[in-house]
């Protein structure tokens, strides 16, 4: 499952990264404690500090992994996008659009 991480630094987090912290290599060894692979890490300007691209194997993995960033305390914020199977998506929505009696 490909996933893409927006998060922004605590300050201690941020002055960490000033004094030469490898994110790096720091992310891509989380990814793969999950079985995931890291894609690509990207700095930002902006509404968000960082950019992460990766792969996990299932949903559990893409959570455990954002429960163990945000109880570091590392980040102030984080957001998980997860690509979707639109195919998927679709068909169950044309079911429960079926199936679906709005009120009034």
């Amino acid at each position: 499952m490909k996933v893409t991480i927006l998060a922004n630094y605590a300050p201690h987090a941020a002055k960490g990264l000033m004094q030469g912290s490898d994110r790096q290599a720091a992310v891509k060894a989380l990814f793969e404690s999950v079985g995931g692979k890291m894609s690509s890490v990207m700095f930002t300007r902006g509404i968000y500090d960082v950019v992460v691209n990766g792969e996990v194997p299932d949903q559990s993995a893409g959570i455990g992994m954002s429960l163990a960033v945000r109880a570091s305390g590392s980040l102030t914020e984080m957001v998980v996008l997860e690509e979707l199977d639109m195919k998927a998506v679709l068909a169950a929505a044309k079911k429960a659009a079926g199936a679906y009696k709005p009120a009034g």
